[in-house]
C-alpha cells in the first residue's frame, strides 16, 4: 500500500492535477481531487481527460496494492469510460472497486461522484502486472491526421481551455472530421515508476484529440459538446517525450 501510495504522492502528473488518497487497500480506493481552474473547461467544468485520469490512478492503485510491487511493471489493458455528467467547479472523488484478482490481472470498476453527490462518470479497467517483464514496445506511430489547418477553432481553444493550455497542447490540424494534437513532454507529466509520461496524461490527450477531431465536423456556433463515453487500451508504455 505504501508503494501505490508514493507512486500517486511523487509521480508528476497526479501532483500537477492535485489527486490526494483518502482510502486504499486490497479492494478499494477513495481520491480526492478538489476543484482547480487549471483542470477545467471554460465555465468551471472538469475536463474529461480528468475523469480519465482520475479512474486511470484510482485503478491503478488498486491493482498495485492487491498484487503486490513486485508483480509490476503496471500498465493498463483494457480501459472504457462512460461520461454521465458534469462537474462544474466543484471537486470530485474517485471511488475504485475491485471486481476480480487473477495472478497477474484485476479487473476494477471506478466512479468519479461529484461533490455535489452526483455520479459524473463511470469506468472499467483490467490493470496487468507484468511480472518484472520490460517495457512493451507498441507499434510505429501512424499520422492519422494529415495537413496544417488548425481551422477557426483550434488556436482559440488552445489557450481558452485552461486543462489543454496547461498540458501545452497544441491543435496542430482540427478540419474535415480529423484532428492531431501535439503534447510537448514537461515534468508534470511523468510517472515517477516508469520514468515517462503518466497513463492518465496519455488518456487525457486521447479524450481531447476525439473532441477536437468532433468539433471538427460542427464547428463554431452555439454548442453545448460533450464526449459520451472513451474506449482505450494502453498497449505500450508511454515514453518519456512529445506524443501526438
Amino acid at each position: 500500500m505504501g508503494d501505490a501510495r508514493q507512486w500517486i504522492d511523487e509521480s508528476g502528473y497526479s501532483k500537477q492535477i492535485g489527486v490526494g488518497v483518502e482510502e486504499l487497500n486490497e479492494e478499494r480506493a477513495v481520491l480526492a481531487l478538489p476543484f482547480r481552474e487549471g483542470n477545467s473547461n471554460p465555465g468551471g467544468a472538469l475536463h474529461g481527460g480528468v475523469y480519465a485520469s482520475m479512474s486511470i490512478i484510482a485503478a491503478q492503485a488498486v491493482a498495485r496494492t492487491a498484487l503486490g510491487d513486485e508483480v509490476g511493471p503496471f500498465h493498463t489493458t483494457g480501459f472504457q469510460i462512460n461520461y454521465l455528467a458534469a462537474a462544474i467547479s466543484e471537486g470530485v472523488r474517485a471511488k475504485a472497486r475491485l471486481l476480480r484478482r487473477g495472478k497477474e490481472l484485476c479487473f476494477i470498476e471506478v466512479t468519479v461522484t461529484s461533490e455535489a453527490g452526483r455520479d459524473v462518470s463511470h469506468a472499467t479497467m483490467m490493470i496487468r502486472g507484468r511480472q518484472g517483464a520490460d517495457a512493451l514496445e507498441g507499434p510505429v506511430g501512424q499520422m492519422a491526421a494529415e495537413g496544417n489547418d488548425p481551422g477557426k477553432m483550434g488556436p482559440a481553444i488552445t489557450e481558452m481551455v485552461p486543462f489543454i493550455h496547461e498540458r501545452g497542447i497544441v491543435i496542430e490540424h482540427m478540419a474535415d472530421g480529423r484532428a492531431r494534437l501535439f503534447m510537448p513532454w514537461q515534468e508534470s507529466h511523468s510517472d515517477c515508476v516508469s520514468g515517462g509520461t503518466h497513463e492518465g496524461a496519455a488518456l487525457a490527450l486521447l479524450d481531447t484529440a476525439g473532441a477536437m477531431a468532433g468539433w471538427a465536423v460542427t464547428g463554431p456556433g452555439a454548442f453545448k459538446a460533450s464526449t459520451p463515453s472513451m474506449q482505450a487500451q494502453v498497449i505500450a508504455t508511454p515514453p518519456k517525450g512529445d506524443l501526438m
